[in-house]
């Protein structure tokens, strides 16, 4: 198995294996502050927010190559990312918008609000069966 991470003071993504072995950047171009990260073994996609002059939910395969831009549009502060790997879909919450949102997996297409909230301060989101956990700062 691989972990892999953000590098905020550097502005890379690595993986690297669960021992530590083997650790290499796989994303080290247009990053300009990557929060979170959510990983989908079987598709082999890697999925990141970025927080800098830029906002965005980025995909890229797990070694980094194909790198896209899924969402770039009334995105302020995206913080946490979490798939739900039954229903094809990927969340993220804005700590800006105070929103949680999602998007198909692989298109990027059918963006749709799930909650909004004022003064929510949304940090981190989490899918799992027909739930939906987040915290808020």
């Amino acid at each position: 198995g691989n972990i892999y991470w953000t590098d905020h003071g550097f502005n890379l993504i690595e993986v690297a294996r669960l021992n530590g072995s083997f650790r290499y950047v796989i994303i080290s171009q247009g990053l300009d502050q990557p929060r979170s990260i959510a990983v989908h073994p079987e598709k082999g996609y890697l999925f990141w927010t970025e927080w800098g002059q830029t906002p965005c939910i980025g995909k890229a395969h797990l070694d980094g190559s194909e790198k896209v831009v899924l969402v770039s549009l009334g995105i302020a502060w995206p913080n946490g990312i979490s798939i739900d790997y039954e229903e094809n879909k990927l969340y993220w919450c804005d700590a800006r918008t105070d929103k949680i949102e999602r998007i198909d997996l692989d298109s990027g297409g059918n963006r749709e609000i799930v909650l909004s909230g004022s003064n929510v301060d949304m940090f981190s989101v989490a899918v799992f069966g027909a739930y939906i956990y987040w915290s808020d700062r």
